[in-house]
Parts: C-alpha cells; sequence; structure tokens
C-alpha cells in the first residue's frame, strides 16, 4: 500500500471516528449559552445549552423546542440534562425530519422546576410566582428567540419527572405561549385545568411508576376534561418510572405529533 493510499484511510478513519462522537456525545452539538437573571435582588448566572438546526436557512424561521429534565440531571456542569430527549433530538434521523431548536436548561442540586412534592398523591397549589430555576429557563428561552430564527408559532414544551411537574407548571402560567405540550411522569394543580382547555397537550405516564403516582397525570387528563378540553393521554401497562422512552423514542412516540401543532 503506499503512502498515499495509507494516508486516505488515515485521514477516512478520522473523520468515521469524529463522526461516531459526535452521534455519542450530544455535548459536541449543543452550544454552551448562559443567561444572566436576578435572584433575591442578586444577578446570578445559569448556563444552558442549545441545538440548532443542521441547517439554517437565511430567512426562514424554526421551531423550538423547551426541555425540562428530571431529577437525576441536575447540577451546574452544563451537561447532565442531555440525557434521553436533547440525545435523540441529536440524531441525524431526527435532525433531519425535525429541524429545530432545542433549548435544555440545567437546574441546580437541590433545587426544582416547580416546587411541590413529586411523590404526593394530591395535588399542590401552583405557587404565585414561578421559582428561579424556572425564571432561568424561561430567560433562555426568551434569549433564543431574540438571538435565534425561531418560529414563534410552533414553540413546544416538554419534560419529564421533575421536568413534567415543570410542564404543567409552566403551561399553566404561559398557556397562550406554547403550540403543544408534552408532560411525562408528572402532575399538576387541577385547579389551572381551565386555562389549558384550548393548549394541545399530550400526557405520559406508566402505570406502574413508583417515583410519580400515576394519579397525578390520571387526575390533570380529568380535570381538563371536565373543564372542555380533549388532552391526549398514554398510559402505558407495566412500565415504572421511565415513560419517556416510549414517548420521546418509541415506535409511536410524539415527535411527529408535536412538530405538527401550530398557534394559529
Amino acid at each position: 500500500m503506499n503512502r498515499f493510499a495509507k494516508l486516505f484511510l488515515a485521514i477516512f478513519g478520522l473523520t468515521v471516528m469524529q463522526t461516531l462522537l459526535h452521534a455519542a456525545d450530544p455535548t459536541a452539538l449543543y452550544e454552551e449559552r448562559s443567561v444572566t437573571i436576578k435572584v433575591d435582588g442578586k444577578e446570578e448566572t445559569f448556563k444552558y445549552r442549545l441545538l440548532k438546526p443542521a441547517k439554517v436557512e437565511a430567512g426562514k424561521k424554526y421551531p423550538l423546542v423547551l426541555f425540562l429534565h428530571g431529577a437525576g440531571e441536575r447540577g451546574d456542569d452544563n451537561k447532565s440534562q442531555l440525557k434521553y430527549f436533547p440525545t435523540w433530538m441529536a440524531e441525524d434521523k431526527n435532525r433531519e425530519k425535525f429541524p429545530c431548536y432545542v433549548i435544555a436548561p440545567q437546574c441546580r442540586t437541590g433545587k426544582k422546576w416547580a416546587e411541590v412534592d413529586w411523590s404526593a398523591a394530591t395535588s399542590t397549589p401552583m405557587a404565585l410566582e414561578p421559582g428561579s430555576q424556572m425564571k432561568y429557563a424561561l430567560a433562555a428561552l426568551d434569549e433564543t428567540i431574540k438571538k435565534e430564527q425561531v418560529d414563534e408559532s410552533r414553540l413546544y414544551l416538554t419534560g419529564l419527572s421533575m421536568g413534567g411537574y415543570g410542564s404543567w407548571d409552566l403551561a399553566a402560567r404561559q398557556p397562550d405561549r406554547f403550540a403543544a405540550v408534552v408532560p411525562i411522569c408528572g402532575g399538576g394543580d387541577e385547579k389551572q385545568a381551565a386555562k389549558l382547555t384550548k393548549l394541545p397537550i399530550w400526557v405520559w405516564h406508566g402505570d406502574a411508576d413508583k417515583a410519580v403516582k400515576v394519579e397525578r397525570s390520571r387526575q390533570m387528563v380529568e380535570a381538563i376534561k371536565a373543564a372542555g378540553g380533549t388532552p391526549k393521554y398514554n398510559e402505558l401497562p407495566g412500565v415504572g418510572h421511565d415513560s419517556w422512552t416510549a414517548a420521546y423514542n418509541g415506535p409511536e412516540n410524539c415527535l411527529t405529533w408535536m412538530f405538527e401543532q401550530k398557534k394559529k
């Protein structure tokens, strides 16, 4: 083998390796961003991640998904929150089929998107104001809309577990802002149901979930129906806390439905 063939194979091997690394590690695709907000009268800087469409065409606008992670991904490394939905959205097949922005903020250790008891069978009344972590997630959303080519008629909200609670909370606070919401294995305040009747919602929960009782999703769905809404609900038989794999990455997942929704 001549030296040119060896050089070609070396370059080809390096390209393949880089491709595999990018596919396996979403941090290579998600840009690091930060936003500064006031917390208790003092300015604090919070980090988050942003995935852009693989190709951003001039003059074209793209949908945006705000993803709220679960309790296990809390921290300050600005990386752990990229598990599950952000990782799957970074796959080539999804980037090609669903060109969009994905915002992945990271809730700090010991904090919550919404200050509620996740293990309780009954709901906690929604606080008058969002907490610091939700305010920062909203600031990241506002910043991205300001700086990027975002289609504000196609803003989507989703989250799992702790992020499922956060999704219910934020949807009730800003029901007119999002084109669709997908809360997974979470729960909300049923007294807010009347605000959610016109919002496309698809709820997912495993009926064997021991971390967040399935009744929390059932109660929210029934409350919205009683108020005149028509939420979609998938209750997964025999599935425990991990209902998000089916919701985001299963054979009949929520992605196509979610991206079809658009505010009138």
